[in-house]
């Protein structure tokens, strides 16, 4: 049952919406090709399994956990306001 000018599942359309962007965010922020030997921050050696595992990998575990706790995550929606999707 919709409410005021929504459609049946409008809100879960919106969410559907804002996890694939989600989705597809992280899959551009992954390297392609093949990954390095050694990382590039830290010169430490990156084992095999490691570059089998992540495609393009360039960092230790060390250094990739230290730059994503650096890195904040978005929470806005950008689609719109709640406003703005009942219009």
């Amino acid at each position: 049952m919709a409410t005021g000018w929504a459609g049946d599942g409008a809100v879960q359309d919106q969410i559907d919406a804002t996890v694939a962007d989600a989705v597809q965010r992280a899959r551009n922020q992954l390297k392609q090709g093949p990954g390095l030997a050694r990382c590039e921050e830290c010169d430490a050696p990156i084992p095999e399994a490691r570059r089998k595992a992540v495609p393009g990998v360039r960092l230790c575990v060390a250094c990739q956990q230290a730059q994503d706790a650096g890195r904040g995550v978005s929470l806005y929606n950008r689609r719109g306001s709640k406003d703005s999707q009942l219009r």
